[in-house]
């Protein structure tokens, strides 16, 4: 299992209350921060999990840690009746609410404030799952995993995008010097909240990523596990049935 990695060092708060505290904090500026960060890019990476999804037809999709929606958003193009975007950061859904209702998606979007690690749906619910870039937030990752396993249908499918650390020179070096010197200043000049993105780039270096993630999906039942490494391995796209 990943090191536990938490925003705020010096409080005893567990985790899973710390990134909520986090979030609350900067959920005004997170949209604006994460396109600076990312150069954009995550707005591709984000099509590419819509299309792999829309790919399912599903009627009804739950998308986990859905922050301030722009994946919940973006899943209203495969035509699904139905989609909830959970979080259990009130500040990020209230910014997802307001994104919602301007594009007229509330009939279809419902926002939701809940723990990942606790789901609060029956059995064999979801036609398809999706998470991006909350998977590391989990305070326990299999304990998430295996509520996500529990609410999606049989043959339905999960797919997770996430932070992961390139293996070639020189994106290896690239990535490293980024991620520890370049972005937790750029949150500093940008946030009001100095830890958060040094606890962004930390948590996405201890995530298991590629086959020991992989390893982990099949832990808990997850079949047709695959990993689809993302601009010289930045980024992993994972697809999982059940």
């Amino acid at each position: 299992m990943s090191e536990k990695i938490t925003p705020y060092k010096d409080k005893t708060t567990t985790k899973k209350e710390q990134v909520t505290e986090m979030f609350d904090t900067i959920s005004g500026n997170y949209d604006g921060l994460n396109r600076v960060i990312s150069f954009g890019i995550d707005v591709k990476w984000r099509k590419k999990v819509v299309k792999i999804v829309s790919d399912t037809n599903p009627n009804n999709i739950l998308d986990v840690a859905t922050g301030t929606g722009d994946l919940a958003i973006n899943l209203a193009q495969t035509g699904a009746s139905e989609i909830v975007g959970l979080d259990i950061s009130a500040g990020m859904l209230a910014v997802g609410k307001d994104k919602i209702k301007a594009r007229k998606l509330d009939q279809i979007i419902t926002m939701v404030k809940g723990d990942g690690e606790s789901l609060p749906y029956d059995e064999n619910y979801f036609d398809a799952i999706t998470v991006a870039f909350g998977a590391r937030n989990f305070e326990d990752l299999e304990q998430g995993l295996s509520e996500i396993y529990r609410v999606l249908k049989p043959g339905g499918i999960f797919v997770v995008l996430e932070t992961s650390i390139p293996t070639k020179t020189p994106y290896k070096q690239g990535y490293k010097l980024y991620t520890s010197s370049i972005l937790p200043l750029i949150g500093k000049i940008f946030s009001k909240d100095r830890s958060a993105y040094s606890y962004l780039s930390e948590s996405a270096a201890a995530f298991p990523y590629g086959n020991a993630f992989n390893n982990i999906l099949r832990k808990i039942g997850f079949i047709e596990v695959e990993d689809h490494p993302q601009t010289f391995g930045v980024a992993t796209i994972y697809t999982a049935t059940k």
